[in-house]
């Protein structure tokens, strides 16, 4: 669902990597995590929402493919933040 404008500048504080960054790959997967976390309370009570579905796994694809991004430029700066938002393994 909808990430609310307060905690959107939480997570873009918490992940920035630099004072002006808004748009990093790190700022995008976390963002995007943030997403899809609510989306996927929403199809926890709401299971035959098949647009909601498309929706979340299109989110899914896109940080998917950030992340393999992420993984091909810097392997530490990836290690890291999957660490730090509790992805894969």
């Amino acid at each position: 669902m909808r990430v609310s404008s307060v905690r959107r500048r939480e997570v873009v504080e918490t992940y920035k990597t630099s004072p002006k960054d808004t748009g990093s790959c790190d700022v995008q997967v976390a963002l995007l995590t943030e997403r899809i976390a609510g989306l996927t309370e929403h199809m926890k009570t709401h299971p035959k929402d098949y647009h909601s579905r498309r929706g979340l796994e299109q989110m899914v694809a896109q940080r998917t493919r950030l992340l393999t991004y992420l993984r091909n430029r810097d392997v530490a700066r990836y290690k890291s933040l999957i660490e730090r938002l509790g992805l894969r393994k």
